[in-house]
Formats: structure tokens, sequence, C-alpha cells
């Protein structure tokens, strides 16, 4: 025996989103008519069912795709921000390195003018 409850509160969660598709958007509007009308048969749930299944698998794999996208991007920005940050510790060794050679040089010719 189906549990209606559960498939009304599917119709409910699946109408929530903005469906753009044609297919799954006539799916939508015929449940939810036949529901309101307390009309639901088998044929109308397994093709409903079939619908939302078709739909939000390929919606799924999209967004997976999508996520799989970012995240390589992000390892390529991590990747960056992690040899900047390498870089700009060698140049501040650099600059640290140099300024103390021209602090002594300073010393050294301020000794001799004295």
């Amino acid at each position: 025996m189906p549990d209606n409850g559960r498939f009304a509160g599917l119709t409910l969660r699946v109408g929530a989103f903005h469906i753009t598709d044609r297919a799954m958007k006539r799916a939508q509007e015929s449940i939810e008519r036949a529901l309101a009308a307390g009309t639901v048969e088998e044929a109308d749930r397994a093709a409903y069912l079939s619908a939302v299944r078709r739909y939000f698998e390929g919606f799924s794999k999209e967004a997976r795709a999508h996520l799989r996208d970012v995240d390589r991007r992000l390892e390529e920005i991590n990747q960056v921000h992690f040899n900047l940050t390498a870089e700009r510790g060698v140049a501040v060794k650099r600059i640290e390195a140099t300024d103390a050679v021209l602090h002594d040089l300073e010393k050294i010719e301020g000794q001799a003018q004295s």
C-alpha cells in the first residue's frame, strides 16, 4: 500500500524547486491537480515518480560535475596561494638579509668617516 502522506510531501518538496524543464513541469502540475482532486491513480503516481527520478538524477549529475569543477579550481587556487606564500617568505628573507648587509655597511662607512 503506498504511503500517500509521504508521496504528497514529495510533491510539495519537488514543487518548491524552480522547474524549467517542460516535461517535469507538466508532471508536477498534473500530479498537483490530481492530488487536489483526490484522484491520484497508481499510473499517475508511477509516471510522476519516473519524471521526478529522471529530472533529479540529471540535476544531481550536473550539480556534482559543477562541484567537482569548483573543487578542482579551489585546489588550483590553494596551490597558487601556497606558492605565493612561499615566494613571499623568500622575498622577506632576502630583504632582511640585504638590509642587514646595508646596515653593517652604514656602520662601517660611519666608522671610517669618524
